[in-house]
C-alpha cells in the first residue's frame, strides 16, 4: 500500500521544485507523509466543496494546482472560510500537496500539454532559465561489485533523467594495475602486473549531490583505491512559458476555435485581426499575463494563455501581438485530469480521480 511520502516522492520527481517560480509555494502543505494512502483526488483549485467532497470519500491526499496557504497566516481557526476548510481536512488526516507553476514548467507538464493539444510543433520553453547543473561520474568496478556500487550510487542521489530514475551505461573491459608492496589488492597479487575483467558504470548526478555520490561509491567499492572520473557537463535549459509554431498556417479565428475545442472552453477572447495569419504561437497557462513580452520578444504572432489585465490587451495591440484568452480554467483544468491519469498509472493500487464537484466559476450569459 502507498504511503503519502511516496506518492509526494513521485511528484516531487515529475516537477521538480526547483522548477517552480520564485513567489510559489509547492510541495506538501498539509498532512503526514508516514500515512497510508489508498485514495487521491486532483483539484484545480481547493475550495470547502472539493475538500467535503475528499472528506465524504474517505481519501487520504489531495493534489490541488493552486496552493493553499499561499501567504503567511498568523492563526488558523473557524473563524474564516479556509480555517474551517483546512482545520477539518487536518482532523479527518486528508494531506494536501500542490505543484502549481513547477507542473506548469515540467516536461510533460501543463504548458507541454497545452501545446500538445494545440497541434504546435517544434515547443521550446517561451522564458528559458539554467537548470540544476550535473556531472557525470564515471567508475570502474569488477563483476562482483557491480550491483552493489550501483545501488549505493542510486541511493545517494545519481541516476535521475526526467521521470526515469537508477539510470546508467555499463560496458565491460579489462582493467590493468601494478600494486606496490604497501598496497593490498583485492584481486590479484600486489608485486605485479594484474589484468581484471571490470565494467565501466556511468551515471549522472546532480552537482550539489556529487560528494556524497562519491563517498557512498568508496564505502561501496571493494577497491582499495576505486578508479573514477567526475565530466562537468552543461546546465540543462529548463523554462516557463512555451513557444511553437503550428503544423500548418492558421488564421487567429482558426487557432482560436481550435483552443475552444480542445480546451473545452465556453467562450473564447481574442485580440487581434481574426483573419491574421498565425506562424509562431506563445503560451502560458493560467493568468500568463507577465510572460506577454516574453512574446512579444520571441516574435511570436499570437500569445495564448488563460486571463491577462486589461492594460495588457493595450499592451499587446500596441506591440502588434495577438491574443488568444480561453479562461484560466480551461487552460488548466484539463492537466489536473492529466495528473489523475498518470498517478493511477503508477500507482494502480490507488483510487485517483479528478475533483467532480470543481467547476469553472465563470459562467457565460
Amino acid at each position: 500500500m502507498a504511503s503519502v511520502g511516496a506518492i509526494v516522492e513521485y511528484l516531487d520527481q515529475f516537477a521538480p521544485s526547483h522548477f517552480a517560480a520564485d513567489w510559489d509555494n509547492v510541495g506538501l502543505l498539509l498532512g503526514d507523509r508516514e500515512a497510508r494512502c489508498e485514495r487521491v483526488i486532483t483539484c484545480l483549485t481547493l475550495t470547502p466543496e472539493v475538500a467535503q467532497e475528499a472528506i465524504q470519500a474517505n481519501v487520504q491526499l489531495i493534489v490541488t494546482h493552486h496552493p493553499i496557504l499561499f501567504r503567511p497566516v498568523q492563526r488558523l481557526t473557524t473563524d474564516t472560510s479556509e480555517g474551517r476548510m483546512l482545520l477539518s481536512l487536518a482532523q479527518t488526516g486528508v494531506a494536501v500537496y500542490s505543484p502549481h507553476t513547477a507542473f506548469d514548467n515540467t516536461a510533460g507538464g501543463i504548458n507541454d500539454s497545452l501545446a500538445r493539444r494545440l497541434g504546435l510543433v517544434e515547443v521550446v520553453p517561451l522564458r528559458r532559465r539554467e537548470g540544476t547543473s550535473q556531472c557525470k561520474i564515471v567508475v570502474f568496478v569488477p563483476d562482483k561489485d557491480l550491483a552493489r556500487v550501483s545501488d549505493a550510487m542510486f541511493s545517494a542521489g545519481a541516476g535521475q533523467i526526467g521521470q526515469y530514475s537508477q539510470c546508467s551505461f555499463r560496458v565491460s573491459g579489462t582493467g590493468t594495475f601494478f600494486g606496490s608492496e604497501a598496497t593490498q589488492p583485492t584481486a590479484g597479487q600486489k608485486g605485479r602486473r594484474e589484468e581484471v575483467s571490470e565494467w565501466r558504470l556511468e551515471v549522472l548526478c546532480p552537482e550539489n549531490s556529487r560528494e556524497q555520490v562519491i563517498e557512498a561509491m568508496r564505502r561501496a567499492h571493494s577497491y582499495e583505491e576505486p578508479a573514477y572520473d567526475v565530466y562537468p557537463l552543461q546546465p540543462a535549459t529548463i523554462g516557463e512559458g512555451r513557444l511553437g509554431r503550428p503544423k500548418e498556417s492558421q488564421t487567429l479565428a482558426q487557432l482560436a476555435q481550435t483552443a475552444k475545442q480542445v480546451l473545452k472552453a465556453a467562450h473564447v477572447q481574442i485580440v487581434g485581426d481574426p483573419s491574421r495569419s498565425v506562424e509562431r504561437v506563445a503560451l502560458a497557462c493560467g493568468a500568463g499575463g507577465e510572460f506577454l513580452m516574453d512574446a512579444v520578444r520571441a516574435n511570436a504572432d499570437v500569445f495564448l494563455t488563460g486571463e491577462v489585465r486589461f492594460h495588457d490587451y493595450l499592451a499587446a495591440q500596441a506591440n502588434g501581438l495577438a491574443l488568444v484568452l480561453p479562461g484560466h480554467y480551461a487552460t488548466e483544468r484539463f492537466g489536473i485530469e492529466e495528473l489523475a491519469e498518470r498517478l493511477h498509472d503508477n500507482f494502480q493500487e490507488l483510487q485517483v480521480w479528478p475533483s467532480k464537484s470543481e467547476s469553472d466559476p465563470v459562467r457565460w450569459i
